[in-house]
């Protein structure tokens, strides 16, 4: 019976002994000493949670310390060192002409699964359109919703800035090689919760479509006049997306750029998220961990 109970004991200790070498893992900051972050409007939530869980402090303690300029402004930050590392969408061609400008070699690191997604009015009776579809109707070559199975109504197409996130991710995704039709000023529109309400307007028909990341439309800014479409048959969700069946796959991104120390904390920021216990933080957070 000793034997058991002094068995038991050191099986007890161990346990305890690896669950506080667990919880060590990671780098631990505080908040005077925590790297200099950037980013999307789209990754506020994921930094805000990566910053209370590697200082041990709350959301609302954290939170003013997270300051996102946005997508373009992050990478002009972040090369111009201004920024130690940046949570964003992948870096439009200006972007990447800049960092070259200045010397500055990005190292664009996937760390959150994502989905490009298109929406249109809960009453336009279209549920599902093709990838040639989408490119067609932003090529201006489809103008009429008829024409992929809608009402007989001229299709209006939101767009969003060049170098916003959304923009930078519709062109590589999307279009492509394809050139989008320029579109008259008010269907350009700055703010992408603003162009989810641009498509919620309802102007005696459901005529809009537009576009964005599926975690903003669901998570960030839920309008419930709005619907995801299908593409190429497949509806978006955390299922889909995690999968990789959903056809329009991107990713949000930790950049930092290549002379990075080796041994920096920064560097071991980004080991961490993209351990089992910062994946599992991401999904915590509402994003779709890395496959």
């Amino acid at each position: 019976m000793k034997k058991q109970l002094s068995l038991m004991t050191i099986v007890i200790l161990l346990i305890v002994s690896l669950f506080f070498v667990y919880q060590d893992k990671g780098p631990k900051f505080s908040l005077d000493n925590y790297p200099k972050v950037d980013g999307s409007t789209v990754t506020i939530p994921l930094s805000e949670a990566i910053a209370s869980k590697l200082t041990g402090r709350s959301l609302e303690e954290v939170r003013p310390y997270i300051l996102h300029n946005k997508t373009h402004e992050a990478y002009v930050n972040l090369i111009n060192k201004k920024a130690d590392i940046i949570f964003v969408t992948s870096p439009s061609a200006e972007e990447l002409d800049l960092a070259n400008e200045k010397g500055v070699v990005l190292e664009v690191i996937p760390i959150v699964s994502e989905a490009f997604v298109f929406l249109t009015h809960t009453e336009n009776p279209v549920n599902n359109l093709t990838v040639e579809q989408i490119r067609q109707i932003y090529a201006g070559n489809i103008t009429n919703w008829s024409e992929v199975g809608g009402y007989d109504v001229p299709i209006i197409a939101y767009q969003r800035p060049v170098n916003s996130g959304s923009q930078t991710g519709f062109l590589e995704l999307v279009m492509k090689d394809l050139t989008p039709m320029i579109p008259p000023m008010e269907r350009v529109v700055a703010e992408m919760g603003a162009l989810i309400d641009a498509v919620a307007a309802y102007n005696n028909v459901p005529d809009a479509i537009g576009y964005s990341y599926f975690y903003f439309v669901v998570d960030m800014w839920g309008n419930e006049k709005v619907k995801l479409l299908e593409v190429n048959g497949v509806y978006p969700n955390h299922e889909t997306i995690r999968t990789g069946e959903y056809p329009i796959k991107t990713s949000y991104y930790a950049v930092i750029r290549e002379d990075e120390p080796k041994d920096s904390k920064v560097r071991k920021m980004v080991e961490w998220i993209l351990s089992e216990e910062g994946q599992s933080l991401v999904e915590e957070a509402g994003y779709v961990k890395i496959k």
